[in-house]
This record gives C-alpha cells, sequence and structure tokens, in this order.
C-alpha cells in the first residue's frame, strides 16, 4: 500500500502490530558524514552498522556535500570542519541559509581542542560536537540522541497532542504529496472537513478535560474506519489507495482517493458519519455527537490543498445551517454564496456604528375607533451597495453570527426614543412595540437594558410593548417567567407575537402576566370565508379576552378582515390596509394627519 510513513504507522496502531516491533525506528533514519578522510568515513560507518544503522552514506569531497543534502535529506549530518575546498565552517553557513536545511541536526567532528572553532561552529547553527579521535560509544549515543530529539521535535509539530493524529500543518503538506501522486484517470479524490460542534461545546460546558476526551474517542473510531478504507485497494487503480487523517481545529479532516464517481464518496461520507454519530458516555453525561460534513473533490473543487479545504469547509458550513448530520459537496454557487454572507456578515458588525440601520414602523389601529394606538418597530438595513434591505435578508445572518444583541439593542434604544419624541410633540402617547429575540431573552441583561432605554428617553414604561414569541418562551419556562415579571416591574407591556403558529401551552399561557396577544397573519389571510381559520380566530380571541388580555390581529390587507376582526370583538389591527411599515418621519406625518382629521375617516377611507 503506497502511504506517508505516518499512516503505516497509525493503521499499524489500529491493528494493534507494529511495523517496528524487532528495531527502533531511530535505526531507519537516515546518517550523513562528510569528511575528506577516506578512513575516517569507513571507521564510522563500520561503528554506526555494528549499532544497526545501515542507512548510511558518505562524501569525501566537501565540494559536493551540499548536492548530495539536497538528494538524501539525511536525518542528521556528521561534519568534519577542516577539509579543503570547502570546509565545514562554509557548508555550515551555506546549510543555515537554505530554508530546506536550516533545522537539520548537524554534528560536528573536530580535532581541535580549542574553544574558537567550537564557538564559531555553534553560531553557525552546530547541534552537536563529537571530538576525533571518533569513539564508538559516544558516536552510537550522540547519533541515538540527536535523531531521538529531531524525532520529539517533528512530532510536536506534526501531530496533536491529544489523538496522536497529525496535525494541520502535516495533514496539508501529505494532501499536497496525494495531488500531485495521484492522476485524475485513476479516480477522484475526496477531501471531507468533518465539524464536530459537540467538542466546542463541552469545553465550553464541562471542560477541557472532557473535550479532549470525545476527540480522542471519535478519532480512533475514524482510524478504525481509515485502516478498513486503506486495507480495500480502489476500483480500477494501479496502485493501491492513499488515505490521510488528521486532527483540524474542532474536528478532522481526511483525504482518499481512488473514488470511481460522487456515489462512491457519497458512500464514504455516510460511513464517517456512522461512526461519529454513535452516542458516547463521558463520565454521567451521555453525548451525541452531530458532524457536519464537507466534501470537495480533486480537480474540479480544487488544485492544491488550500482551494480544496476552502471548498470542503464552506460545504461543511452549508450542512450546519441545516441543522442535522448530513455531509454536503462543494460547488461554486455554494462558494459564491457563502462568499456573499461572509461579505455581508462583516459588514453588518459596523452597521448600527456606521447609522446604517433604519427603524420603520407599522400602525396599530383601533378596530372601533380607528385610531392609532401603536406601532411596531422594524428594523431595515440601508446598505451602501445593496440599497434598502428588510429584516429576511439579514436577521437570520446576525442571529448565526450572534450580532441580535447589537442590533436588538439599538432597536430598543432607537424606538424609545422616537416614541417619547412624539409625546413631547403633542402627537400622543402612542406605544412602541419591539421584538425581541432569543439571543436577548438568554443574555440576563435585558431588563437593565430595557430600565437604560426608558431612562434615556424618558418614556414611559406603559408606552414600550416587548413582544416574544411562543417557542422563544417555551424553552425554559420559569427563567422566562421571573423575567417578565421583572419586566412587569418596570411598568412595560408585554406581547406574544405570531400567536398561534408556536406551541405554547394554555396552561402556561393564563400563566405568563401577559397584556397582549397577535394573531397570526396566517389566520387572518383566508378569513372571512375559511370555516377552520374562522372558528381559530373568534376562539383566540375569546380566551384572549377571559384571560384579560388585549388581541391584535396581524397583515390585514382587505376591509372584508378588518370588518370580520371587528365582528369577532378584537381590539386592534396592523396591516397594509391601515399602512406598510413606514419610516419614523413618514409616520410622524401620518399622526399629524390624523389628529387633524375628523376621527375614524382615516380608517374608513
Amino acid at each position: 500500500m503506497t502511504t506517508d510513513i505516518w499512516t503505516t504507522a497509525l493503521i499499524s496502531q489500529i491493528d494493534g502490530s507494529s511495523p517496528f516491533e524487532a528495531r527502533s525506528p531511530l535505526l531507519d533514519a537516515k546518517v550523513m558524514m562528510v569528511d575528506d578522510d577516506p578512513l575516517m568515513t569507513d571507521l564510522v560507518q563500520t561503528y554506526l552498522e555494528e549499532e544497526g544503522y545501515t542507512n548510511f552514506v558518505f562524501t569525501n569531497d566537501s565540494s559536493a556535500a551540499l548536492e548530495m543534502l539536497r538528494r538524501e535529506k539525511p536525518g542528521v549530518l556528521l561534519l568534519d570542519l577542516m577539509m579543503p575546498k570547502v570546509s565545514g565552517f562554509e557548508l555550515l553557513e551555506a546549510m543555515r541559509r537554505k530554508h530546506e536545511f536550516r533545522y537539520t541536526p548537524v554534528i560536528v567532528l573536530t580535532a581541535s581542542t580549542g574553544g574558537d572553532s567550537k564557538l564559531r561552529a555553534l553560531k553557525l547553527g552546530a547541534t552537536d560536537f563529537l571530538a576525533k579521535p571518533v569513539d564508538a560509544s559516544e558516536l552510537v549515543l550522540r547519533v541515538r540522541n540527536t535523531l531521538a530529539f529531531q524525532q520529539y521535535h517533528n512530532r510536536m509539530i506534526n501531530f496533536d497532542l491529544v489523538t496522536g493524529l497529525p496535525n494541520e500543518r502535516l495533514f496539508e503538506r501529505s494532501v499536497d504529496g496525494m495531488l500531485a501522486r495521484s492522476p485524475p484517470k485513476e479516480g477522484l479524490l475526496a477531501l471531507f472537513i468533518v465539524a464536530v460542534p459537540e467538542c466546542r461545546a463541552l469545553r465550553e460546558s464541562i471542560g477541557r478535560d472532557a473535550a479532549e476526551q470525545l476527540a480522542l474517542t471519535l478519532s480512533r473510531r475514524l482510524e478504525r474506519l481509515a485502516a478498513q478504507v486503506a486495507a480495500q485497494p480502489a476500483p480500477g487503480k494501479s496502485t493501491d489507495r492513499n488515505l490521510c487523517l488528521a486532527r483540524l481545529n474542532e474536528g478532522f479532516g481526511m483525504v482518499v482517493d481512488g473514488f470511481v464517481d460522487t456515489e462512491a464518496v457519497e458512500a464514504m461520507a455516510r460511513l464517517v458519519m456512522a461512526a461519529l454519530s454513535t452516542p458516547t458516555m463521558l463520565g454521567s453525561h451521555e453525548v451525541v455527537p452531530v458532524p457536519w460534513i464537507g466534501i470537495a473533490l480533486a480537480p474540479g473543487d480544487g488544485g492544491d490543498v488550500a482551494a480544496l479545504r476552502h471548498s470542503a469547509e464552506l460545504a461543511a458550513a452549508h450542512g450546519r445551517l441545516r441543522g442535522t448530520a448530513q455531509y454536503a459537496f462543494a460547488s461554486p454557487d455554494l462558494n459564491a454564496k457563502s462568499y456573499r454572507r461572509l461579505t455581508l456578515g462583516a459588514q453588518l458588525r459596523g452597521a448600527a456604528q456606521r447609522g446604517e440601520l433604519r427603524l420603520h414602523y407599522q400602525p396599530k389601529v383601533d378596530l372601533k375607533t380607528g385610531e392609532i394606538v401603536g406601532v411596531e418597530a422594524l428594523v431595515r438595513w440601508q446598505h451602501p451597495d445593496h440599497g434598502l434591505m428588510p429584516p429576511l435578508s439579514f436577521i437570520p445572518l446576525a442571529e448565526e453570527l450572534g450580532l441580535m444583541g447589537g442590533i436588538g439593542q439599538w432597536v430598543l434604544e432607537r424606538a424609545c426614543r422616537d416614541a417619547a419624541g412624539w409625546a413631547a410633540a403633542g402627537l400622543g402617547a402612542v406605544s412602541v412595540a419591539v421584538n425581541v429575540s432569543k439571543l436577548q431573552l438568554m443574555s440576563g441583561d435585558l431588563c437593565s437594558v430595557v430600565r437604560q432605554a426608558m431612562l434615556d428617553s424618558g418614556l414611559a414604561g406603559p408606552q414600550l410593548v416587548i413582544e416574544f414569541t411562543e417557542s422563544m418562551l417555551m424553552d425554559d419556562v420559569p427563567a422566562c417567567l421571573a423575567l417578565m415579571h421583572e419586566l412587569k416591574g418596570l411598568g412595560v407591556t408585554l406581547s406574544i407575537d405570531d400567536f398561534g403558529t408556536g406551541y405554547s401551552s394554555l396552561a402556561y399561557l393564563k400563566t405568563f402576566p401577559l397584556d397582549e396577544l397577535k394573531i397570526d397573519r396566517s389566520f387572518v389571510i383566508d378569513l372571512p370565508g375559511e370555516p377552520t381559520d374562522t372558528a381559530v380566530v373568534r376562539t383566540v380571541i375569546e380566551l384572549g379576552h377571559r384571560l384579560g388580555m388585549r388581541l391584535t390581529a396581524e397583515g390585514v390587507e382587505t376591509e372584508a378582515q378588518r370588518d370580520c376582526l371587528k365582528q369577532f370583538g378584537c381590539d386592534h389591527y396592523q396591516g397594509y390596509l391601515f399602512s406598510k411599515p413606514i419610516p419614523a418621519e413618514q409616520f410622524e406625518a401620518l399622526l399629524q394627519q390624523w389628529l387633524a382629521t375628523p376621527r375614524g375617516s382615516i380608517a374608513d377611507s
């Protein structure tokens, strides 16, 4: 099987055997010697071979040493200092100027006992010294220790300390090597990026030890799978299958070649999902990993590891947005969409500070009097390139990026200032409704933010309406109940938005200190003709009134809908029949027009 040395060692660990049981891996390391004395190189070769070091190369021509280094790439170099043509000092200096030899261990051979030569060699990057004439035991000891330290150093910079898998650095080098060795005619090469969010969640909730234990458990499962896959030659390939497995951030990376078609790649993705999704016990906690797998294929999705990995990570993020354990292939359309989201997300972070957010207000009208009794504040984004963007174009992205706390606070503060300004201008005590996001609800500081917004604006408590959704309140009923009572202590009005679309219990409905129920537009749109919606709306209105709440219908677009709601005893409505959401200055003009017009004529017109 054609694999890198770490893959061979990795697979041997899985099946319980070791390719190095009979001899130390250090004995297979290449030792190179540069010395102008043939007797010295023969003697050192004899000493080393007697101890099992059979991979020995040398040159007695120092002028050819640099080219030999490039060709042989030894694990350690034994270097004489005093040589004709090119001295050991000159060769050492030339080596350290080359990136590929900058860290190659060099044991200097010298007959000099003076400190100047050693100090000069140390400054040029020598690793150790060996005095001439060479003692066999000392030679073997210094070579062994130098190789052991070099192996330890290589492991520290190339392998993950928790799982023992190759890390990002070694993975990318291995993938580039596989790309160079895998002709397109011999099948597809697939790179899998496997995100496991439970690793991060455990680290943040229980602690690092639990997260590392989960990562170790999952890595062992993937190792067993990798061993099975690598042991099966790829169909139609002239050589055996190449495979690399690595630990990357909070998940894993795997690249496998020799797939005959995308169906075979999908089958591999399902094997990975099955291996990782099995429930795992960590102490008293049962964890069920939910992996997101992104797949990039070479050469279609990229010609190097950077491009392939980028494509696969975008695909994994796409799977995450779906919210279930699954796999997704990279595609140009997906890349373009993700880039646009990335750009929008970066721009959205500073939108409030740059003054790009806007509030539009949709009036709430009394069904009996036609009076404007309130408004609902709805945020818009005045994007410098895309123009005025509606909430659905950026609010889901803001929620995903954790930006709703800042945006929600800006909406609350601005809405309070506007409503207080209308009252101060003599336009009436119009209430303003502000929707609260789940992030704000869970933040723990919602009450303090509301209190500060009211203090800064001078808005009276009853004029501020805080709107929740049903599903939001059901996530943690005791905590939400305590929060709502705290908000009621500030004098604010509480409302459930989009009532009927969630899953709230009537028992909880009577427990929450609510002032208003808002009937979702999905029940209003088919009024008055649809019997089921008619029955639901009538029942909700009667129920809300019996619980002492006001009822507001959303999405009213026709006079027939308005008249039906009025007949059922609904208190308020909002919708395009009266007004679409409009900027603050337009709403202020609408208020002024209403005050100057006989009551009810606007609503009935």
